[in-house]
């Protein structure tokens, strides 16, 4: 990646508009969203702008850009409508050593503007450096199909009982107590706009300290794979992102593991780097509750490891022949 993905926190910060024309207002659109103080600059606007700026959500600031104005802002958008313009307003601000995007000219932006599926708080950005905002717009469309329009509602929710799951929860069952509150009843009733139904669900599992069935063995995923994270399933990146434990053998590689949980334990199955007893350790994790994922090529046993599971299910999912 020639850039990081962040989100920058603009919540009483001024965001600065080079322009005054249809791309200006674009821009504004977009940050009208956010809790930014929006400063357009420019020496005449357009309607939109006019009405924006009447209405008290826009500043108007006809005085000629400085680069001091620039260094000032969270981050200044460049967009007159003229590329040579933009231009030379980008030198401006940069002197100024402000972070700058300057509409389509990617070459010049230091942060690019990603499609946006808002589901505040839940916000989901796609971005393409600026190479291709067409395909980009459609991964965005396909997202806006997957999650429902009041999602953000349950998901705020969940924010401000987070103290109270917190003090009620076991901490070895609060991943599990989220995964169903977003992937069963909870809102499968707020989704269907039931959403004291499902309040009243999250507060009684919370007061319960757990999720109504929960298991309370682990479970043990066996993913046989190559050194080719393309040969995963979805249902094998599925069980990365849930596992709070992965194994992995010296046959699958490390390019597997970048689909994987960031902040899930790993372990090395073979080689120097592994444990003396890979299955006692895999035993401990599935009595508690967690869930185990096992990267493994086609020679490696994972006969000890099933034994170890004991009470806890094991799954062993299908694999990609290259």
């Amino acid at each position: 990646m020639q850039t990081f993905p962040m989100f920058l926190q603009v919540g009483g910060r001024t965001v600065l508009i080079l322009g005054g024309g249809e791309q200006a207002a674009q821009k504004c659109r977009l940050l009208l969203k956010t809790e930014a103080r929006i400063v357009v600059q420019a020496p005449q606007i357009d309607e939109e702008l006019q009405d924006l700026v009447a209405r008290g959500r826009v500043a108007h600031d006809r005085a000629p850009p400085t680069a001091r104005a620039c260094a000032g802002a969270a981050i200044t958008f460049i967009g007159t409508g003229c590329p040579g313009c933009d231009a030379a307003l980008h030198g401006l601000a940069k002197a100024g050593g402000a972070l700058v995007n300057v509409v389509d000219q990617p070459g010049l932006c230091d942060a690019y503007t990603p499609s946006i599926v808002d589901r505040d708080p839940l916000v989901v950005a796609i971005g393409s450096e600026g190479a291709a905002p067409v395909l980009a717009r459609q991964i965005k469309t396909r997202v806006e199909e997957m999650l429902e329009p009041r999602l953000g509602d349950l998901v705020a929710l969940s924010g401000r009982l987070r103290g109270q799951v917190a003090r009620h929860v076991p901490r070895d069952r609060r991943r599990a107590f989220w995964r169903w509150v977003f992937t069963g009843a909870p809102r499968q009733r707020h989704a269907a706009g039931a959403e004291r139904e499902a309040v009243r669900l999250i507060k009684e599992a919370i007061a319960a300290g757990g999720p109504p069935g929960q298991r309370t063995a682990g479970l043990l995923s066996l993913i046989p794979t190559t050194p080719d994270r393309d040969h995963l399933t979805l249902q094998a990146v599925q069980r990365l992102q849930e596992a709070d434990l992965i194994l992995h053998d010296t046959a699958t590689g490390t390019a597997p593991l970048e689909l994987a949980r960031r902040d899930a334990d790993r372990m090395a199955l073979d080689g120097a780097l592994a444990p003396a007893d890979p299955a006692a350790l895999v035993a401990e994790a599935l009595a508690a509750g967690a869930r185990v994922a096992v990267l493994h090529g086609p020679g490696t046993d994972t006969a000890p490891l099933e034994a170890a599971a004991g009470a806890a299910e094991t799954e062993r999912l299908r694999g990609v022949t290259p």
